[in-house]
């Protein structure tokens, strides 16, 4: 699915280079849980946000799913995201003016999808998140691990092929995180989603099947 030959990313101040990401090499099969670790600053976020192709980087290629992302025309680019892509964020990032069922039905209105089966796919999601009774809620009236299930679900309801989480749990409690892990463990046995996962928390990473350690913009390990 995604393939990393020698992957560099650095930024440039006062003539002197500083690496970011420094000769990633990394291939993610379909279907597989991923999780990087690394301490702060070790490029970790830098990373997903590539494989995200939400950033560029400097030397080196990306192939996902056989196509060369490095040399696509940006709306070709953004088209490979939008179809096959979600993204699930610490801060959650749903729109504060939003209804729960707005923010999850946002990613629909960029496809030409009727408004029929629009409402059928939000509907299916509140019910698969239990969360048909707070659809008229706005974010802020939600609790935290709400607020994140109203972003996987909203990540989910274009039926990407791969989930994206960066710090998925940082701001939940204990039970909240682990609630939210063992969602990502469902979607990935039983949907097939594949997912890769930024954590500093090492109970979190054990979900992955394969624990890739950065230090320092390097690859310093892959366990699993």
């Amino acid at each position: 699915m995604i393939t990393l030959n020698h992957l560099s990313k650095w930024v440039t101040v006062g003539g002197i280079r500083t690496f970011l990401l420094k000769d990633i090499n990394l291939t993610i099969g379909e279907g597989e849980f991923i999780s990087i670790m690394g301490p702060s600053g070790s490029g970790k976020s830098t990373l997903l946000n590539i494989l995200g192709m939400l950033d560029g980087f400097d030397e080196g290629e990306y192939l996902f799913l056989n196509e060369q992302v490095h040399t696509l025309k940006e709306k070709h680019r953004s088209q490979l995201y939008k179809d096959h892509i979600g993204f699930v964020f610490q801060a959650y990032h749903l729109i504060d003016e939003l209804t729960v069922y707005e923010n999850i039905e946002t990613p629909l209105l960029y496809k030409s999808i009727k408004t029929s089966e629009r409402q059928a796919m939000v509907a299916d999601m509140l019910d698969r998140f239990q969360m048909v009774g707070k659809k008229n809620l706005f974010p802020s009236q939600l609790s935290g691990g709400q607020q994140q299930l109203v972003g996987i679900a909203r990540a989910l309801i274009t039926k990407p092929k791969l989930i994206l989480a960066d710090e998925p749990t940082g701001n939940l409690n204990s039970k909240q995180g682990e609630e939210i892990m063992e969602l990502f463990t469902q979607l990935n046995k039983e949907d097939g989603v594949s997912i890769i996962q930024v954590t500093h928390n090492e109970k979190n990473a054990a979900y992955g099947k394969r624990i890739v350690h950065l230090l320092d913009g390097r690859i310093e390990k892959i366990e699993g």
